[in-house]
């Protein structure tokens, strides 16, 4: 059956859950509501980069490892809570020790509660902070579809099994975003975020050293490259020393993540390998030759990923905390 017919058939029903969710998204969501919310995540963002370069990174990175977990439902914002037995994503292995950028949440959350008080989700958040993130750092900027609520659980056990890893192969990445709906599209033009931020030594050090237990390093790493990071991560050295994802344009948002892959310059395992197959290599190669083909991909794939699984309706509430439960 066709997709047409199917989204059709839907809308006459009312029986499928992804058109609904979908549909019920919508860029104006807050129009009468709280009119200034994207100006006021916007400022507070502004505010935050003036004393962190990261944290437009930070702030993507926890929109894209809360939506892979149960959908955009800011359960990776929930604080551990006995009473309530939660048990928060914020200590899986994908999380803990890494993920960062909730301090900038909060004050987001509470500019908006000053303003329009129990109206914004924290799940709208996440999305609209990752959109000011890519756009003030030189990246495309888009309407954010709006309309989330907030979840009263967390599933620290899926946050475990469903977020792809650093040091992953291209078959079981591309598995998991197939999970959660997206396609190698998706998963080529939503590694490009990584054209800003940065990584520890841990997670790619056995790259440099130690490649899948050789005692050699991989082999696909540029040379020159290799030694600059080992420079950074030397052997016995420390585990959270940073490294540049991009080592070209380390804080801006451009199409240089592809062409360092060209080049054997991926710092992540993850990165590299989509120059490894013809189908994600093909798109690599269109990225890096053209980078309005970029952002207009990442944009949509962007869109793709802040649809999977939303709350709306009358499931799920908004959080006047973002770290716990009404």
């Amino acid at each position: 059956m066709s997709p047409y017919i199917l989204a059709v058939i839907c809308i006459l029903l009312s029986a499928c859950s992804f058109y609904e969710t979908n549909a019920q998204l919508s860029a104006n969501f807050y129009s009468s509501t709280c009119p200034n919310v994207s100006s006021i995540v916007q400022n507070v963002i502004q505010q935050a980069l003036q004393s962190d370069v990261r944290i437009g990174a930070s702030l993507i990175r926890l929109h894209f490892h809360d939506c892979f977990v149960n959908g955009c439902d800011a359960s990776l914002l929930l604080d551990n809570n006995a009473t309530t037995n939660i048990v928060s994503e914020k200590d899986a292995a994908p999380n803990t020790n890494s993920t960062r950028g909730f301090d900038v949440v909060d004050n987001i959350k509470t500019a908006l509660e000053s303003s329009c008080p129990g109206v914004v989700s924290c799940a709208d958040i996440l999305a609209l902070a990752a959109e000011s993130s890519v756009s003030q750092a030189g990246g495309p900027s888009w309407n954010v579809l709006l309309g989330r609520r907030d979840s009263r659980t967390a599933n620290q056990a899926g946050a475990n099994t469903s977020i792809p890893s650093p040091t992953e192969g291209l078959t079981n990445i591309t598995a998991k975003f197939t999970a959660v709906g997206l396609n190698i599209t998706d998963l080529v033009a939503l590694s490009g975020a990584h054209t800003f931020g940065r990584a520890q030594c841990r997670v790619f050090s056995a790259r440099l050293y130690n490649f899948n237990g050789t005692g050699n390093p991989d082999p696909s790493l540029n040379t020159t490259y290799l030694a600059n990071l080992r420079q950074i991560c030397p052997q016995n050295g420390s585990a959270t020393a940073l490294a540049n994802l991009d080592p070209t344009t380390s804080d801006g948002f451009d199409n240089n993540y592809y062409t360092n892959l060209q080049n054997n310059q991926g710092l992540l395992q993850s990165d590299q390998e989509l120059f490894s197959s013809g189908t994600t290599l093909s798109i690599v190669n269109t990225f890096s030759s053209n980078q309005n083909t970029f952002f207009q991909s990442f944009v949509q794939s962007m869109i793709n990923m802040g649809n999977i699984s939303p709350l709306t309706g009358t499931n799920g509430e908004i959080h006047s905390d973002c770290k716990r439960i009404n």
